[in-house]
């Protein structure tokens, strides 16, 4: 499709023509251009509809628990996001008697809706750009700790500003296009967060990791909360059973009229990270000492996860969450990598900084600061130390529990008074949360891969003591840990001043962790502050070169607008349709049945896919039930449960996936390929209809 020339600079760093479906724009400052061409595409919303007026887009749009988006879509606070992103609360709420995990779970009232520890929705109020009130302090001048000290100072002010307005209002600085700009976001977030309606993991999490990241998909990914607010001012409270379901001023109308191909299509969300004016040494650097060794402990650990998760429900029931997301992206890093060698991202971003470097010499700009020669130094010699520090962080953080409290001890609240004698630190038990046998196998095993493939002088102190005392068996020395070590002791008082505690093995081990990390670190913050100058400088010459042209900063976890248009994408000569249908999925269960364990689902949802009439859930032109959908609007991790909006600003779906053949995406956007996945707001309704008899959830909707 041709687009207009305008938004050529949304390129990466090929010359040719941009397309708007590429791109993450913030909304309170929506270039004219990127508006203009979304009223192309079949917008009819007025400008301000999607950030000033009353009834804005965006105040409907909350970021989800701080790692994903959802949408609110009734009067009384009801929040759609992905299945995937409801996954950790709805695990915590099940047990072998009551396993909402693979039964699902539909509250027939608000009594029966379940409240979430450490969850929240967050809502941006407003949004400004407060770079020209920073530079005027001095900023560009300051070393890190100065910059860092007058960025929370100025959050301070800033929030101290917005509670003079609402007292539960708060700010956060986030800095944009690479430290070049500074933005300023005002929010409002609630903590009280209740589960209303899951399907079971076969149906959310439908195609599992056979399908992810793939196409064509049939996953249902959606899960249900509501908002609860106090009684007297409608506003934020901590959880209470007296506290009342929120009543937003707006909400997200869900339509039932569907899409066609080439219709106008929008995700309005929370992305999370994208590098897209990263260098080219920063990619390699990305893909072989980031990416290859993630994938690979990863793909070392899953394997011994899984292997306790199927031999017992009650493993699998805590591990879950934690292997889907470990999973997760053990597969996008191998996708990436994939992508970013056949697609030549390295080669093509090099071609493009020659090009900024021939028109540096010609125009002068940033002389004596941007320089390639000495960013491919800082890059080159700060390499082996990444890639260990990956093997590192990889290997002991937050991989079992041993190493996760030993390695907390040096921030541990200390308790007991000023009396030493008598202070002492405590792990509260959560035992209900990890697993001994799989959690010391996976800790052995991962002992002797980091081994494997870092140099001698990364290896912490215990691994001689692993060699002398216990002949080089992993396990061994692992069960002598949890057998002996005080910090597995759950509730019990570790008392820090005395020879018991210095002499503990597990406390050893932990110090000798981060004495270890803090090596590795120390190689690799050489270089930190000059690199990111360096890479600082690398964006402000594109966005000097491109001048005349919009462009939108990396993505950061602020809510952004994606837009472009429904439709499919070709791959060698083969369509990939658009859509997917009752039909395809099954289709797919019928292998379930035959064996394969990520297509099985419960006989009663192959009976309600198999339906010869869908109703009002059947879309009007094709007649069929459609589930998942395909446009080309721009999505990464922190995308997942946005809102896909029509024209009209009506939800037709939920984000919840990327395609793998646009893995690299998160550092150069593919037009070609580049494709969001999203589940039909028609297949959510329906399965909460034909499935759950939600009825109550459906009338509040609006859809029943």
């Amino acid at each position: 499709m041709k687009k207009s020339t305008l938004l050529a600079a949304a390129l990466l760093f090929m010359g040719g023509v941009a397309h708007a479906d590429e791109g993450m724009w913030t909304l309170y400052n929506l270039p004219q251009a990127v508006y203009n061409q979304m009223q192309q595409y079949g917008f009819s919303l007025p400008y301000d509809g999607l950030y000033k007026d009353e009834g804005a887009l965006k105040n409907a749009v909350v970021n989800f628990s701080g790692f994903c988006s959802g949408v609110v879509v009734s009067p009384d606070g009801l929040v759609f996001t992905n299945h995937h992103c409801g996954f950790e609360a709805i695990r915590s709420h099940s047990t072998v008697e009551h396993d909402y995990m693979l039964n699902g779970f539909c509250a027939k009232t608000l009594e029966e809706e379940l409240p979430n520890k450490d969850m929240f929705v967050s809502f941006m109020v407003s949004q400004q750009d407060i770079t020209d009130r920073i530079k005027a302090l001095g900023y560009e001048n300051m070393n890190e700790m100065q910059k860092n000290n007058l960025l929370d100072s100025i959050q301070n002010v800033l929030s101290g500003e917005a509670k003079a307005v609402d007292s539960t209002y708060h700010v956060e600085v986030d800095a944009f296009y690479e430290g070049n700009k500074y933005y300023a976001t005002t929010y409002q977030d609630f903590t009280d967060l209740r589960l209303v309606f899951a399907l079971p993991k076969s149906m959310g999490k439908y195609g599992g990791e056979t399908d992810n990241w793939m196409w064509p998909r049939q996953t249902c990914d959606f899960s249900v909360f509501r908002i609860y607010a106090n009684t007297k001012t409608n506003g934020p409270a901590s959880y209470s059973k007296d506290n009342v379901p929120y009543h937003p001023k707006d909400w997200a109308p869900v339509s039932l009229q569907g899409y066609k191909e080439g219709d106008f299509a929008m995700t309005v969300g929370y992305p999370g990270s994208t590098e897209r004016y990263l260098s080219s040494y920063g990619i390699k650097q990305m893909r072989d000492a980031e990416n290859a060794p993630r994938a690979q402990v990863r793909g070392v650990k899953q394997d011994v996860m899984i292997k306790h998760m199927r031999a017992d429900e009650a493993v699998r029931i805590k591990y879950d969450s934690k292997f889907a997301q470990s999973s997760n992206y053990w597969k996008n890093a191998l996708g990436m990598n994939k992508c970013i060698d056949s697609i030549g991202i390295i080669n093509q971003k090099r071609e493009y900084e020659q090009r900024i470097a021939a028109w540096q010499d010609s125009t002068g700009f940033l002389k004596g600061k941007l320089d390639f020669n000495v960013m491919a130094k800082l890059y080159a010699d700060r390499f082996e130390a990444r890639k260990t520090m990956t093997y590192f962080s990889e290997t002991f953080r937050r991989t079992n529990e041993l190493t996760t409290r030993a390695m907390a001890l040096n921030h541990k609240e200390v308790l007991g008074g000023s009396n030493k004698k008598k202070q002492y630190v405590m792990f509260e038990d959560n035992s209900s949360t990890w697993d001994a046998a799989l959690d010391k196998e996976v800790l052995a095993t991962l002992m002797k891969n980091y081994r494997e493939h870092v140099s001698a002088d990364a290896l912490p102190k215990f691994y001689k003591q692993i060699d002398e005392k216990f002949g080089g068996d992993y396990k061994a020395y692992v069960d002598y840990l949890y057998r002996t070590s005080m910090i597995m002791r759950s509730g019990e008082k570790l008392f820090i001043h005395s020879r018991k505690y210095d002499k503990d093995p597990g406390v050893q081990m932990g110090l000798d962790l981060l004495e270890t990390a803090a090596a590795i670190r120390e190689k690799i913050d050489e270089s930190e502050d000059a690199l990111a100058n360096q890479e600082k400088y690398l964006c402000a010459a594109k966005l000097r070169m491109e001048e005349d042209m919009p462009h939108y900063s990396d993505a950061n976890f602020t809510m952004r607008l994606s837009y472009g248009q429904v439709g499919g994408f070709d791959l060698g000569g083969k369509p990939s349709g658009y859509f997917t249908d009752a039909k395809s999925i099954v289709t797919k269960m019928e292998k379930g049945e035959k064996g394969v364990i990520d297509y099985q689902a419960e006989p009663i949802m192959k009976q309600l896919l198999s339906a010869s009439d869908f109703g009002k859930y059947a879309d009007k032109t094709s007649g069929k039930m459609q589930l998942c959908f395909l446009t080309n609007n721009d999505i990464t991790g922190g995308n997942s449960g946005s809102p896909m909006f029509d024209g009209k600003g009506r939800l037709i779906g939920l984000a919840f996936d990327g395609n793998w053949d646009s893995l690299s995406s998160d550092i150069n956007f593919d037009k070609r390929l580049a494709r969001c996945i999203g589940v039909d707001i028609r297949y959510v309704l329906y399965m909460m209809d034909k499935w759950g008899h939600a009825d109550r959830l459906l009338r509040e909707i609006g859809a029943k």
